[in-house]
Protein backbone atom coordinates (compact mmCIF):
# COMPACT_ATOMS: atom_id res chain seq x y z
CA UNK A 1 0.00 0.00 0.00
CA UNK A 2 1.09 3.83 -0.60
CA UNK A 3 2.21 6.14 2.29
CA UNK A 4 0.15 9.16 2.03
CA UNK A 5 2.36 10.80 4.89
CA UNK A 6 5.44 9.79 3.10
CA UNK A 7 3.88 10.82 -0.51
CA UNK A 8 3.13 14.13 1.42
CA UNK A 9 6.61 15.29 2.58
CA UNK A 10 8.23 14.39 -1.24
CA UNK A 11 5.79 16.71 -2.66
CA UNK A 12 5.82 19.40 0.15
CA UNK A 13 10.15 19.19 -0.35
CA UNK A 14 9.81 20.82 -3.75
CA UNK A 15 8.16 23.80 -2.60
CA UNK A 16 11.39 25.72 -2.13
CA UNK A 17 12.96 25.66 -5.51
CA UNK A 18 9.21 26.74 -6.73
CA UNK A 19 9.69 29.83 -4.47
CA UNK A 20 13.38 30.06 -5.49
CA UNK A 21 12.24 30.37 -9.40
CA UNK A 22 9.79 33.33 -8.85
CA UNK A 23 12.37 35.07 -6.56
CA UNK A 24 14.59 34.87 -9.50
CA UNK A 25 12.09 35.66 -12.28
CA UNK A 26 10.84 38.68 -9.95
CA UNK A 27 14.42 40.09 -9.48
CA UNK A 28 14.77 39.66 -13.87
CA UNK A 29 12.09 41.76 -14.17
CA UNK A 30 12.66 44.49 -12.27
CA UNK A 31 16.65 44.68 -13.22
CA UNK A 32 15.17 45.22 -17.11
CA UNK A 33 12.93 47.40 -16.20
CA UNK A 34 15.06 49.28 -13.61
CA UNK A 35 16.96 49.85 -17.26
CA UNK A 36 13.83 50.12 -19.66
CA UNK A 37 14.91 54.14 -20.01
CA UNK A 38 18.74 53.19 -21.18
CA UNK A 39 19.83 54.61 -24.83
CA UNK A 40 19.40 51.73 -27.06
CA UNK A 41 22.28 49.63 -28.03
CA UNK A 42 24.09 50.91 -31.45
CA UNK A 43 23.59 47.50 -32.97
CA UNK A 44 20.51 46.80 -34.53
CA UNK A 45 18.26 44.78 -32.37
CA UNK A 46 17.79 41.65 -33.92
CA UNK A 47 14.55 41.09 -31.83
CA UNK A 48 12.63 43.54 -34.46
CA UNK A 49 12.86 41.27 -36.98
CA UNK A 50 13.63 37.81 -36.96
CA UNK A 51 13.99 36.87 -33.29
CA UNK A 52 11.38 37.57 -29.92
CA UNK A 53 12.00 36.36 -26.70
CA UNK A 54 14.08 32.85 -25.09
CA UNK A 55 12.25 30.24 -24.31
CA UNK A 56 13.33 27.42 -23.78
CA UNK A 57 11.99 24.36 -21.69
CA UNK A 58 13.70 22.41 -19.85
CA UNK A 59 11.68 19.03 -19.15
CA UNK A 60 13.04 15.22 -19.46
CA UNK A 61 13.51 12.57 -17.43
CA UNK A 62 16.48 12.67 -15.67
CA UNK A 63 18.40 9.54 -17.15
CA UNK A 64 17.55 10.40 -21.14
CA UNK A 65 14.77 8.03 -21.81
CA UNK A 66 12.36 10.87 -22.22
CA UNK A 67 11.00 11.93 -25.63
CA UNK A 68 13.21 15.29 -25.26
CA UNK A 69 16.44 14.16 -24.33
CA UNK A 70 17.20 15.19 -20.98
CA UNK A 71 16.41 18.95 -20.52
CA UNK A 72 17.79 20.46 -23.82
CA UNK A 73 14.32 21.97 -24.22
CA UNK A 74 11.33 21.95 -26.44
CA UNK A 75 12.62 24.82 -28.40
CA UNK A 76 15.59 26.37 -29.26
CA UNK A 77 17.66 28.87 -27.07
CA UNK A 78 15.24 31.79 -29.12
CA UNK A 79 11.49 31.59 -29.51
CA UNK A 80 11.73 30.91 -33.24
CA UNK A 81 8.94 29.14 -35.11
CA UNK A 82 10.76 26.56 -36.77
CA UNK A 83 11.32 22.52 -37.90
CA UNK A 84 14.23 20.71 -37.67
CA UNK A 85 16.59 18.15 -36.46
CA UNK A 86 18.60 17.75 -33.12
CA UNK A 87 21.07 15.26 -32.02
CA UNK A 88 21.43 14.53 -28.19
CA UNK A 89 24.29 13.08 -26.46
CA UNK A 90 24.28 12.52 -22.60
CA UNK A 91 26.96 10.95 -20.05
CA UNK A 92 26.26 8.99 -16.77
CA UNK A 93 27.75 6.38 -14.79
CA UNK A 94 25.37 4.26 -12.20
CA UNK A 95 26.26 1.50 -9.85
CA UNK A 96 25.84 -1.93 -10.90
CA UNK A 97 24.41 -2.68 -7.49
CA UNK A 98 22.89 -1.47 -4.71
CA UNK A 99 26.17 -1.43 -2.65
CA UNK A 100 28.40 1.85 -2.04
CA UNK A 101 31.61 -0.27 -3.44
CA UNK A 102 29.54 -2.14 -6.25
CA UNK A 103 31.06 -0.85 -9.34
CA UNK A 104 30.68 1.67 -11.49
CA UNK A 105 29.00 1.40 -15.54
CA UNK A 106 29.39 4.10 -17.88
CA UNK A 107 26.37 4.72 -19.77
CA UNK A 108 25.91 6.95 -22.98
CA UNK A 109 22.58 8.06 -24.04
CA UNK A 110 22.06 9.26 -27.51
CA UNK A 111 18.65 10.90 -29.57
CA UNK A 112 18.55 11.88 -32.66
CA UNK A 113 14.76 13.81 -33.20
CA UNK A 114 13.13 16.02 -35.26
CA UNK A 115 11.00 18.54 -33.59
CA UNK A 116 9.15 21.95 -34.34
CA UNK A 117 7.47 24.68 -33.38
CA UNK A 118 4.14 25.54 -35.22
CA UNK A 119 1.83 28.80 -34.29
CA UNK A 120 -1.70 28.47 -34.67
CA UNK A 121 -2.67 31.95 -34.42
CA UNK A 122 -1.27 34.89 -32.89
CA UNK A 123 -1.22 33.42 -29.55
CA UNK A 124 -1.00 29.63 -29.61
CA UNK A 125 1.84 27.64 -30.44
CA UNK A 126 2.90 23.71 -30.74
CA UNK A 127 5.76 22.20 -30.14
CA UNK A 128 6.32 18.44 -31.25
CA UNK A 129 9.18 15.95 -31.04
CA UNK A 130 9.35 12.78 -32.17
CA UNK A 131 12.63 10.75 -30.90
CA UNK A 132 14.70 7.66 -31.89
CA UNK A 133 17.37 6.71 -29.52
CA UNK A 134 20.39 4.48 -29.41
CA UNK A 135 22.38 4.25 -25.84
CA UNK A 136 24.91 1.87 -25.02
CA UNK A 137 26.64 1.20 -21.75
CA UNK A 138 29.72 -0.34 -20.60
CA UNK A 139 30.02 -2.94 -17.39
CA UNK A 140 33.06 -3.17 -15.29
CA UNK A 141 34.04 -6.40 -16.68
CA UNK A 142 34.00 -4.20 -20.15
CA UNK A 143 31.15 -5.92 -21.58
CA UNK A 144 28.59 -3.84 -23.20
CA UNK A 145 24.84 -3.05 -23.94
CA UNK A 146 23.53 -1.95 -26.30
CA UNK A 147 19.76 -0.03 -26.78
CA UNK A 148 17.78 1.40 -30.14
CA UNK A 149 14.88 2.65 -31.17
CA UNK A 150 11.84 5.12 -31.26
CA UNK A 151 11.27 7.02 -28.24
CA UNK A 152 8.19 8.56 -26.39
CA UNK A 153 6.66 11.44 -28.70
CA UNK A 154 5.88 14.88 -26.78
CA UNK A 155 3.07 17.20 -28.07
CA UNK A 156 2.75 21.00 -26.35
CA UNK A 157 0.16 23.69 -26.64
CA UNK A 158 1.02 27.36 -25.25
CA UNK A 159 -1.36 30.28 -25.08
CA UNK A 160 -0.06 33.71 -25.40
CA UNK A 161 -1.11 35.56 -22.37
CA UNK A 162 1.17 38.42 -22.89
CA UNK A 163 2.57 39.26 -26.10
CA UNK A 164 5.08 41.90 -26.70
CA UNK A 165 2.87 43.91 -29.27
CA UNK A 166 0.67 44.02 -25.75
CA UNK A 167 3.37 45.71 -23.72
CA UNK A 168 5.21 48.11 -26.57
CA UNK A 169 3.04 50.80 -26.04
CA UNK A 170 3.50 50.96 -22.41
CA UNK A 171 7.27 50.23 -21.84
CA UNK A 172 9.23 51.26 -25.27
CA UNK A 173 12.02 48.94 -25.95
CA UNK A 174 11.29 46.63 -23.26
CA UNK A 175 9.15 44.08 -24.40
CA UNK A 176 7.79 41.00 -22.47
CA UNK A 177 6.06 37.41 -23.02
CA UNK A 178 4.49 35.36 -20.67
CA UNK A 179 3.00 32.16 -21.86
CA UNK A 180 1.26 28.90 -20.55
CA UNK A 181 0.16 25.81 -21.53
CA UNK A 182 0.37 21.62 -21.02
CA UNK A 183 0.86 18.89 -23.24
CA UNK A 184 1.19 14.85 -23.54
CA UNK A 185 3.75 12.25 -23.63
CA UNK A 186 2.77 9.23 -25.51
CA UNK A 187 4.21 6.10 -24.73
CA UNK A 188 5.63 5.27 -28.16
CA UNK A 189 9.22 4.25 -26.76
CA UNK A 190 9.88 0.62 -25.67
CA UNK A 191 9.67 0.07 -21.76
CA UNK A 192 11.62 -3.27 -21.17
CA UNK A 193 11.37 -4.57 -17.61
CA UNK A 194 14.73 -6.12 -17.57
CA UNK A 195 16.51 -3.73 -18.26
CA UNK A 196 15.76 -2.55 -14.80
CA UNK A 197 17.07 -5.85 -13.41
CA UNK A 198 20.09 -5.70 -10.98
CA UNK A 199 20.87 -2.23 -12.33
CA UNK A 200 20.59 1.31 -9.78
CA UNK A 201 19.58 3.22 -12.89
CA UNK A 202 16.21 2.26 -13.83
CA UNK A 203 15.93 4.60 -16.89
CA UNK A 204 18.34 2.69 -19.58
CA UNK A 205 14.98 2.62 -21.47
CA UNK A 206 13.75 3.91 -24.92
CA UNK A 207 10.42 4.49 -22.72
CA UNK A 208 8.74 5.46 -19.83
CA UNK A 209 5.58 2.91 -21.03
CA UNK A 210 3.41 5.37 -19.57
CA UNK A 211 1.21 8.35 -20.61
CA UNK A 212 2.47 11.46 -18.82
CA UNK A 213 0.91 14.88 -18.72
CA UNK A 214 2.69 18.30 -18.31
CA UNK A 215 2.07 22.02 -17.28
CA UNK A 216 4.38 24.48 -17.71
CA UNK A 217 4.27 28.41 -18.08
CA UNK A 218 7.12 30.47 -18.79
CA UNK A 219 8.31 34.40 -18.90
CA UNK A 220 10.88 36.26 -21.20
CA UNK A 221 11.96 39.89 -21.49
CA UNK A 222 14.13 41.51 -23.58
CA UNK A 223 15.92 45.28 -23.98
CA UNK A 224 17.24 45.98 -27.17
CA UNK A 225 19.36 43.24 -28.35
CA UNK A 226 19.59 41.69 -24.10
CA UNK A 227 17.20 39.43 -23.15
CA UNK A 228 16.70 37.00 -20.32
CA UNK A 229 13.75 34.06 -19.15
CA UNK A 230 12.89 32.17 -16.59
CA UNK A 231 10.14 28.95 -16.63
CA UNK A 232 8.83 26.59 -14.57
CA UNK A 233 6.90 23.58 -15.26
CA UNK A 234 6.12 19.84 -14.11
CA UNK A 235 5.43 16.57 -15.41
CA UNK A 236 2.49 14.60 -13.82
CA UNK A 237 3.56 10.64 -14.25
CA UNK A 238 1.41 7.66 -14.58
CA UNK A 239 1.99 3.78 -14.03
CA UNK A 240 2.38 1.90 -17.50
CA UNK A 241 1.49 -1.77 -18.01
CA UNK A 242 4.56 -3.21 -16.35
CA UNK A 243 3.11 -1.70 -13.14
CA UNK A 244 6.80 0.68 -13.07
CA UNK A 245 5.49 4.02 -12.13
CA UNK A 246 8.66 6.91 -13.26
CA UNK A 247 8.30 9.92 -10.09
CA UNK A 248 6.76 12.92 -11.16
CA UNK A 249 9.50 15.83 -11.92
CA UNK A 250 10.10 19.46 -11.43
CA UNK A 251 11.82 21.55 -13.91
CA UNK A 252 13.23 24.99 -13.98
CA UNK A 253 15.90 27.36 -15.34
CA UNK A 254 16.66 31.09 -15.66
CA UNK A 255 18.89 31.76 -19.15
CA UNK A 256 20.73 35.53 -20.43
CA UNK A 257 21.31 35.87 -23.91
CA UNK A 258 22.40 39.04 -26.28
CA UNK A 259 22.45 38.86 -29.76
CA UNK A 260 24.89 40.26 -32.14
CA UNK A 261 24.58 41.42 -35.49
CA UNK A 262 27.37 40.31 -37.71
CA UNK A 263 26.12 41.07 -41.30
CA UNK A 264 23.36 41.44 -42.96
CA UNK A 265 20.79 38.60 -42.25
CA UNK A 266 23.74 37.25 -40.11
CA UNK A 267 22.98 36.83 -36.36
CA UNK A 268 25.45 35.20 -33.67
CA UNK A 269 23.31 34.31 -30.25
CA UNK A 270 25.60 33.49 -27.03
CA UNK A 271 23.49 32.39 -24.10
CA UNK A 272 24.31 31.38 -20.33
CA UNK A 273 21.67 29.98 -17.58
CA UNK A 274 21.08 27.64 -15.00
CA UNK A 275 18.73 24.58 -14.90
CA UNK A 276 17.59 22.18 -12.29
CA UNK A 277 15.32 19.60 -12.10
CA UNK A 278 14.27 17.55 -8.97
CA UNK A 279 12.39 14.05 -9.10
CA UNK A 280 10.25 12.18 -6.92
CA UNK A 281 10.32 8.47 -5.89
CA UNK A 282 9.70 5.83 -8.52
CA UNK A 283 6.95 3.07 -7.43
CA UNK A 284 7.19 -0.49 -8.28
CA UNK A 285 3.30 -2.16 -7.86
CA UNK A 286 2.92 0.83 -5.45
CA UNK A 287 5.67 0.37 -3.23
CA UNK A 288 8.52 3.28 -3.11
CA UNK A 289 11.43 1.93 -5.00
CA UNK A 290 14.88 3.05 -3.26
CA UNK A 291 17.40 5.39 -4.53
CA UNK A 292 15.45 6.79 -7.33
CA UNK A 293 14.46 10.32 -6.38
CA UNK A 294 17.12 12.74 -6.76
CA UNK A 295 17.92 16.07 -7.56
CA UNK A 296 20.32 17.67 -9.78
CA UNK A 297 21.54 21.76 -10.64
CA UNK A 298 23.13 22.42 -13.92
CA UNK A 299 25.17 25.19 -15.62
CA UNK A 300 24.21 26.35 -19.16
CA UNK A 301 25.97 27.51 -22.43
CA UNK A 302 24.70 27.21 -25.68
CA UNK A 303 24.99 29.85 -29.12
CA UNK A 304 22.92 30.14 -31.94
CA UNK A 305 24.25 30.97 -35.63
CA UNK A 306 21.51 32.52 -37.75
CA UNK A 307 21.87 33.17 -41.58
CA UNK A 308 18.12 34.20 -43.78
CA UNK A 309 16.07 31.23 -42.62
CA UNK A 310 18.48 28.57 -41.61
CA UNK A 311 20.14 28.52 -37.53
CA UNK A 312 22.70 26.01 -36.42
CA UNK A 313 22.92 25.96 -32.62
CA UNK A 314 24.73 24.27 -29.76
CA UNK A 315 23.79 23.30 -26.14
CA UNK A 316 26.16 22.17 -23.48
CA UNK A 317 24.96 22.09 -19.83
CA UNK A 318 26.97 21.04 -16.73
CA UNK A 319 26.31 19.74 -13.57
CA UNK A 320 27.39 22.21 -10.89
CA UNK A 321 25.24 20.06 -7.61
CA UNK A 322 23.94 16.50 -7.76
CA UNK A 323 22.29 14.02 -5.49
CA UNK A 324 20.78 11.41 -8.58
CA UNK A 325 19.55 8.16 -6.76
CA UNK A 326 21.13 8.71 -3.30
CA UNK A 327 24.49 9.34 -4.99
CA UNK A 328 24.33 6.26 -7.26
CA UNK A 329 23.86 7.70 -10.58
CA UNK A 330 26.43 10.90 -11.61
CA UNK A 331 25.53 12.89 -14.98
CA UNK A 332 28.53 13.73 -16.09
CA UNK A 333 27.51 16.34 -19.01
CA UNK A 334 24.78 16.58 -21.51
CA UNK A 335 25.29 18.63 -25.44
CA UNK A 336 22.71 19.13 -28.34
CA UNK A 337 23.67 19.92 -31.97
CA UNK A 338 20.39 21.26 -33.93
CA UNK A 339 20.15 22.79 -37.60
CA UNK A 340 16.65 24.58 -37.98
CA UNK A 341 14.64 26.02 -40.69
CA UNK A 342 12.66 29.35 -39.23
CA UNK A 343 9.18 29.59 -40.35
Amino acid sequence: MNNPKHKKTRTTAMTQPVYHIFTILSLVVGIFSANATTTSDTIPSPFRSNFQPAKALFMCDVCGCSGNGGSMGYSTGLDNNFAGVRYITQQYRSRDGIFNNSPWVDENFNTIQAWGRIPLGERIVVNAMIPYHFHNRTFADKSEQHLTGMGDMTVMGFYKILKPADTLQVSGTLRHTLQVGGGIKLPTGKYDKANNEGSVNPSFQAGTGSWDYIIGTDYAVTLGNWGASAMLNYTFKTENNEHYLFGNQLNYGVQFFRSFTIQENKILTPILGIAGELYEENEQYGQAVPNTKGDVFFGKWGVEATYKKWSLGVMGMLPINQNLNNGKVEVKNRLSLYVNFNI
